[in-house]
């Protein structure tokens, strides 16, 4: 073989072997991603029971304040007459 066969062959196959191990690492950072991905649903949906937690025991202390403060204003007007 001459030596540019050689060099077009040398550089075939290193840009063939580039090309696949490029593909490779990019498939590999997207599987990656899709875990990653997976793993922040699952945060945000934990984040998300929470706050309705959360929000659950805001209504019922807001509701048990509103009680007690209607008892008070009751107890002063009843105090009054």
């Amino acid at each position: 073989m001459s030596r540019s066969s050689k060099a077009v062959l040398g550089l075939s196959v290193l840009l063939t072997a580039a090309t696949v191990a490029g593909v490779h690492w990019k498939q590999r950072q997207d599987r990656q991603r899709l875990r990653d991905g997976v793993i922040r649903d699952i945060e945000r949906q934990n984040r998300k029971k929470e706050n309705i937690r959360i929000l659950g025991e805001q209504i019922i202390l807001t509701e048990q304040l509103e009680a007690e403060r209607e008892k008070i204003l009751l107890e002063k007007g009843s105090q009054k007459t």
